[in-house]
C-alpha cells in the first residue's frame, strides 16, 4: 500500500494524447452499431435545407454519446473529443457549436422522424433478445413537468399547472424494464390527458411493430382519465387501468353505500386498508358508454388529520376491463406508481432535467434523443449484463466511466483499462454477449 503523501507534491500535466475519457463507452456504442442506430439517423431523418442537415447520424450519435457519459447539456459533448476518446466510439465526433446548430434545424415535424428511428430501433433491440416476445406487455402512460427558466423557451415559458415554467411531455414506459417506447413533448400549459388519446394509438402501434404479440394493458393515473383515452384503448384493442377522477358527491356515496362484508383487507403501510369492486358506467352521457369494473381502496385518515374530521375513509379507485382476480388488479394497478423511477432516471441520469434551446423542435428532438440514450443502457444492462433495471448512474459509474488508454502493436488498436477494476469481469461479458449480436440479422 502507497503511504499518505502531500497532494501538493503531485504533478499534474495535460499531456497524453493516447488517453481516453469515459472508455466504457464502448459497451454502448458496440450495441448501437450491432442495432444500426447511425444508419437509422440517416435513412429516416432528413432536415431538409436547414443548416444542420449534414451528418445527420454522426451529430445524433455525438449526443446521445455525451448524454450516456453523464452531459448534460451541449457543451458537454466537448469531453469526447479529448485525447483517443472517439476511438471507443462508431462515428465521428461533432463540436458543441456544431451540435447547437443541428438542434435547432429541426422543426417539430422533423423531431418526429426521430420517433421513427425509436421505433425501428425498440424492433431491433426486441429481436436481439430484450424484447417481450408474445408474454402479456404493460406500458404506464404517464406525464412529467420539465421545468425551465426565463421568457425565451417556446412552449415553455408560461406556467404549468403546478406553477412553474416548463414543458410538460407525455412518456410511455414498458412496466418491469423501464423501455421508453414513446414521447411527446407538449407546452407547459397542456393538461395531462391532452393528445393522449392519439399517443395511446402511436404507442400500441409501435410495440406491436416492435414485435409485442401479447396482450397489452394500459395504465395511467386520473390525469388520463377520459373517454377519448379508454375509446383509443378500445380500438386498439388493448386493455386498460385507469385512476379515477375522485370529483362529486356521487362516488363518494356509491363507495359508501358498499356493504361492509364486500370490503377485503389488504396489507398496506396503513392499517384498515380494504378493497371493494361495483360495476361502473365512466362517461355515461357519451356515445358507446358501457359499465366496467370499479375497483376501489379505503383507507382511514390519519388520526387527528383535519381529513378525519369530514369522513371516516379516503377512496382511491380505477376502471378497467381486465378479467382476473380482484386484488391482484388492486395490487397490479398500484404498481403504476414505479413509471416515477424511469422519469426520475431520464432526468436525473440522463439530461431530461435540462431542455438546452430556446427552439420548441430543437428540444422535442433532445426530448427523443434522451429516451433513445435511456434506453441503450437498458438494453446493454439486460443483453449485455443480463440484470434488469439497473438505474443509469450505477450504469455509468461502474461501467461507462472508465478511464483508459489506446496504444497500438502490429495494427491493432488496444484498449487498456485499469487493473483490478472491480466490475472487469461482467464488462468483458457484456462486451462479448453485444458483439454477438448479430448485424446482418438486424439490417
Amino acid at each position: 500500500m502507497r503511504s499518505s503523501h502531500s497532494l501538493d507534491a503531485l504533478s499534474v500535466q495535460f499531456d497524453d494524447d493516447n488517453a481516453v475519457a469515459d472508455a466504457g463507452l464502448l459497451l454502448p456504442a458496440t450495441l448501437a452499431q450491432h442495432l444500426g442506430l447511425k444508419e437509422l439517423f440517416y435513412e429516416h431523418v432528413n432536415l431538409g435545407d436547414a443548416p444542420g442537415r449534414a451528418n445527420v447520424g454522426d451529430k445524433a450519435m455525438t449526443l446521445i454519446a455525451s448524454l450516456i457519459a453523464g452531459g448534460e447539456c451541449i457543451d458537454d459533448a466537448d469531453a469526447l473529443r479529448a485525447g483517443e476518446t472517439d476511438q471507443v466510439l462508431s462515428h465521428w465526433v461533432a463540436a458543441p457549436s456544431t451540435l447547437g446548430t443541428f438542434l435547432r434545424s429541426f422543426s417539430f415535424g422533423h423531431a418526429r422522424q426521430l420517433d421513427v428511428v425509436s421505433g425501428k430501433l425498440l424492433e431491433r433491440a426486441w429481436s436481439a433478445g430484450a424484447g417481450p416476445g408474445d408474454e402479456p406487455l404493460t406500458i404506464d402512460v404517464d406525464s412529467t413537468i420539465c421545468e425551465t427558466y426565463g421568457l425565451e423557451k417556446q412552449g415553455g415559458s408560461r406556467f404549468t399547472y403546478n406553477y412553474v415554467r416548463g414543458y410538460h411531455p407525455l412518456i410511455s414506459i414498458v412496466a418491469g424494464t423501464g423501455d421508453v417506447c414513446h414521447t411527446r413533448l407538449r407546452g407547459g400549459p397542456s393538461h395531462a390527458g391532452r393528445g393522449a388519446s392519439s399517443f395511446i394509438k402511436e404507442t400500441v402501434a409501435s410495440v406491436r411493430a416492435a414485435g409485442a404479440t401479447g396482450e397489452i394493458t394500459i395504465r395511467a393515473d386520473s390525469g388520463f382519465y377520459n373517454h377519448k383515452v379508454v375509446a383509443s384503448c378500445r380500438k386498439a384493442d388493448v386493455r386498460f387501468s385507469i385512476t379515477v377522477k375522485m370529483m362529486g358527491k356521487a362516488l363518494h356515496q356509491a363507495f359508501s353505500a358498499i356493504p361492509q362484508e364486500d370490503w377485503t383487507s389488504i396489507p398496506y403501510f396503513m392499517e384498515g386498508a380494504a378493497v371493494a369492486e361495483i360495476s361502473y358506467t365512466p362517461f355515461a352521457t357519451k356515445k358507446g358508454a358501457q359499465p366496467m369494473r370499479l375497483i376501489v381502496r379505503r383507507v382511514p385518515p390519519t388520526p387527528g388529520s383535519q381529513l378525519a374530521l369530514y369522513t371516516d375513509y379516503s377512496y382511491h379507485a380505477f376502471v378497467t376491463d381486465r378479467e382476473g382476480d380482484m386484488l391482484a388488479l388492486e395490487t397490479d394497478h398500484r404498481a403504476h406508481a414505479e413509471v416515477e423511477n424511469t422519469i426520475r432516471d431520464l432526468k436525473h441520469g440522463m439530461g431530461l432535467n435540462h431542455m438546452p434551446s430556446g427552439r420548441f423542435g430543437a428540444n422535442a428532438a433532445w426530448l427523443c434523443l434522451n429516451a433513445i440514450s435511456h434506453n441503450l443502457v437498458r438494453w446493454v444492462s439486460r443483453i449485455g449484463l443480463e440484470e434488469t433495471l439497473v438505474m443509469t448512474k450505477t450504469m455509468r459509474r461502474r461501467y461507462f466511466s472508465l478511464p483508459g488508454r489506446i496504444t497500438t502493436s502490429a495494427r491493432q488498436s488496444n484498449l487498456h483499462l485499469i487493473r483490478q477494476w472491480p466490475w472487469a469481469e461482467q464488462f468483458e461479458a457484456a462486451l462479448a454477449r453485444l458483439r454477438a449480436i448479430s448485424r446482418p440479422l438486424l439490417t
